[in-house]
């Protein structure tokens, strides 16, 4: 599974119905099951984001279906940012040479 950070924000839209955001995120979480996929952590953050997710999804393919199921809604603007963990990391910088 590949891992991917998820950094949200809520549109105008959002947050006038952000009483139902729970909801949503239940329903986020149930789709991308379907998918193959998991949220592994879910955060509500101060500052420049609204709220990060960690997520898992068997490829980049998924990820991007996802994300565009979600965004459609029009309660949420998304940047996903694809993760290597530690090593990965270590293998693609030890591959350097």
């Amino acid at each position: 599974m590949t891992t991917y950070i998820m950094l949200v924000n809520w549109t105008e839209q959002g947050v006038k119905n952000v009483r139902e955001s729970p909801k949503r995120l239940d329903a986020a979480k149930k789709q991308l099951s379907e998918m193959g996929g998991s949220f592994k952590e879910f955060y509500l953050t101060m500052g420049d984001c609204d709220m990060v997710a960690v997520l898992e999804a068997p490829d980049d393919a998924v990820m991007a279906r996802f994300v565009l199921a979600l965004t459609t809604a029009g309660n949420v603007r998304t940047r996903t940012l694809k993760a290597f963990p530690e090593a990965a990391y270590r293998e693609i910088i030890n591959s350097l040479g």
